[in-house]
């Protein structure tokens, strides 16, 4: 018979331990409270969403699992955090860009939303610090038709200068209007892109037409990009929408028949519904 050798046994008893231990480490299940992060462009930079969701699971929360008028970390685990690559507005109060925590104080009727430098705080927040607010709002909540089971902030209503930071969670929905001022950025950069050697024709009648300013200039434009780009249906469409602001309905449907035809030759229908839902406009 063989005979085994102490340490060998031992050196063997050592690499099972070793090899469960590591297998056990290596488990993963799924976390109770997921984290998320979104990024969404808006205006002429973005806003980043950090932040864990915790589930219902039955319970009550606001006014029991989550009292009222007391801070919240709004969310679960780490500091809830929302960054901004450009300054904008909260509820018209200017906030630099920057990351921030993201706090609440939650109430019957109305809400405080704040804006902190402190992004470690977590669940901590009996250390507090008003101090450390850049911005403190308050806003009035509003109840979802559909319950929300898992914790969700959300940015909805998006437009060229606003958006809508929505916190909800349960059959509660707290809304909070984000604004940037482009406007005067925009213009500017239109002004310089005119007077270089390539000029952004589309991109201004664009913003012309969204904005509804010099409509005469945006068409004047919108004609010099057709003449660049003459198979750009999508630019012969803007053509089209800006002639029947301007009540030019034979040319705004003369235009949306060009549509019509560059679109079917490039196989996209979209704009081929576009320009015939134009031209019944149109002939109203």
């Amino acid at each position: 018979m063989k005979k085994l050798h102490l340490p060998a046994i031992a050196g063997a008893i050592l690499l099972t331990l070793c090899t469960l231990a590591t297998a056990q480490a290596q488990l993963k299940v799924p976390a109770a409270s997921p984290l998320q992060t979104t990024k969404q462009s808006f205006a002429l930079g973005d806003i980043t969403l950090e932040y864990s969701r915790p589930a219902v699971k039955s319970r009550a929360i606001f006014g029991d699992l989550v009292p009222y008028d007391k801070v919240w970390r709004t969310g679960a685990n780490a500091t809830s955090k929302i960054t901004f690559s450009s300054d904008v507005k909260l509820e018209g109060k200017e906030v630099k860009a920057g990351t921030y925590g993201l706090f609440t104080i939650p109430g019957k009727t109305t809400w405080d939303v704040m804006l902190s430098k402190d992004l470690n705080l977590g669940a901590n927040v009996g250390d507090y610090k008003k101090e450390n607010e850049v911005v403190r709002v308050q806003v009035k909540p509003t109840t979802l038709a559909n319950k929300a089971e898992t914790f969700t902030i959300n940015l909805a209503d998006i437009l060229p200068n606003s958006a809508v930071l929505e916190i909800m969670w349960d059959k509660t929905r707290v809304p909070v209007t984000i604004t940037a001022d482009v406007d005067p950025i925009i213009v500017k950069n239109i002004e310089a892109s005119m007077a270089s050697d390539k000029p952004a024709y589309f991109e201004a009648a664009s913003y012309y037409y969204d904005t509804n300013r010099d409509l005469k200039q945006a068409l004047g434009w919108v004609t010099k990009a057709t003449e660049q780009n003459p198979k750009a249906f999508w630019i012969m469409l803007l053509k089209s929408r800006i002639e029947l602001k301007l009540n030019q309905k034979d040319n705004a449907i003369a235009s949306a028949e060009k549509t019509v035809t560059l679109a079917t030759e490039a196989k996209n229908a979209d704009y081929v519904k576009m320009a015939n839902d134009l031209i019944a406009s149109a002939k109203k």
